[in-house]
């Protein structure tokens, strides 16, 4: 059996985090995509040339129908504006302002109403598409939820075009190995990038006691990887959507009203009960499309809460979610284990 490089563990039981490290290095790899070029996002920052929205069902009011534009910010990093609100400062997209991430990352900063919810699927394009300086603006806390997961988002910052700004891009890394380990045998690794390489190497395993099963895909991020990991839906089982729309409706955290058996992976003990989308059927016959979107639009969300820079090294990542992931990126600020590299 390989030996777990956990490096400093600063949270989470060390026998615990042993014992998940070996079921997961003993869980097959599902699927790979890797990439030869060590500088797949550029030497350069950027922002966009203009401005796009995308408009869908909102996620918690299926009523309304919020509009989310991206445009440039003139001030580095990302942005949230609510156009809603006077005399509110944008919310800065950093682990510094997260408000809970029990079930969903949810951003605030000055007034408990100046916030936005789940925020993951949207920040995510930082890091996936390589885009330093956004504002984002919204009129309101719930945002747009779309059929194709994230690729209208995607599709929106494209047609707002990302352009270099004339300034070096900013990397970073860990100064040394660092694992969190939870409580449901779950854990997750930061190890520091290597020399002049500066790729995200990803490698993520899911486990779950459903038709899902095992699944682990060992991706590099580039555009192209994200984008497709971008058109992964959130999951749920089969009791978690019946929740939502029965009396999940009277908890605000829960009530994702704009769900439907078309914009999220509905699955069961014994089979699927939405149909799973054919982009990530593989050759075996197996569908990847959960531990994509675990990948591309929640792992790859908290890791672009580190506002220091565009964040490089291997993650490995087993059975973790939203608050184990940003429990770390928390943990990486207090205990100073970021380094921007030359």
């Amino acid at each position: 059996m390989k030996e777990a490089l956990i490096g400093r563990l600063v949270a989470g039981e060390e026998t615990r985090v042993r014992a998940a490290y070996e079921a997961f290095e003993a869980q097959p790899v599902t699927e790979t995509c890797r990439t030869d070029n060590r500088l797949p996002f550029g030497a350069e920052e950027t922002t966009l040339a203009g401005e796009a929205s995308a408009t869908g069902v909102g996620t918690f009011e299926r009523k309304r129908h919020p509009v989310l534009q991206f445009g440039p910010s003139a001030i580095p990093g990302w942005w949230i504006h609510r156009t809603d609100l006077a005399e509110q400062l944008d919310v800065k997209v950093s682990v510094r302002n997260v408000w809970t991430s029990a079930r969903n990352i949810v951003l605030r900063a000055g007034s408990p109403h100046n916030y936005l919810r789940m925020v993951e699927h949207i920040v995510a394009l930082r890091l996936g598409l390589g885009v330093d300086n956004v504002r984002l603006s919204i009129a309101g806390g719930d945002p747009p939820l779309f059929d194709r997961s994230s690729l209208d988002l995607v599709e929106a910052v494209q047609r707002a075009r990302i352009v270099p700004t004339g300034r070096p891009a900013r990397y970073v890394t860990v100064k040394e190995p660092v694992t969190i380990g939870g409580g449901r045998g779950d854990f997750v690794t930061l190890l520091p990038a290597e020399g002049d390489d500066r790729r995200l190497h990803l490698d993520v395993a899911i486990a779950w006691d459903t038709v899902v099963g095992q699944q682990r895909i060992q991706v590099d991020l580039t555009p192209e990887t994200f984008i497709r990991g971008a058109g992964a839906r959130t999951n749920a089982t089969q009791s978690q959507y019946l929740m939502s729309k029965t009396i999940g409706k009277l908890f605000a955290d829960v009530r994702n009203m704009g769900y439907t058996k078309d914009n999220i992976l509905i699955h069961g003990k014994r089979g699927f009960i939405t149909t799973p989308r054919p982009d990530f059927n593989l050759d075996n016959g197996k569908n990847c499309e959960p531990v994509w979107h675990r990948t591309m639009l929640d792992l790859v969300a908290a890791i672009a809460l580190i506002d220091r820079g565009r964040f490089v090294g291997t993650v490995k990542s087993y059975r973790a979610g939203h608050t184990l992931d940003v429990r770390l990126m928390t943990l990486l600020y207090m205990l100073d284990l970021l380094e921007v590299l030359p």
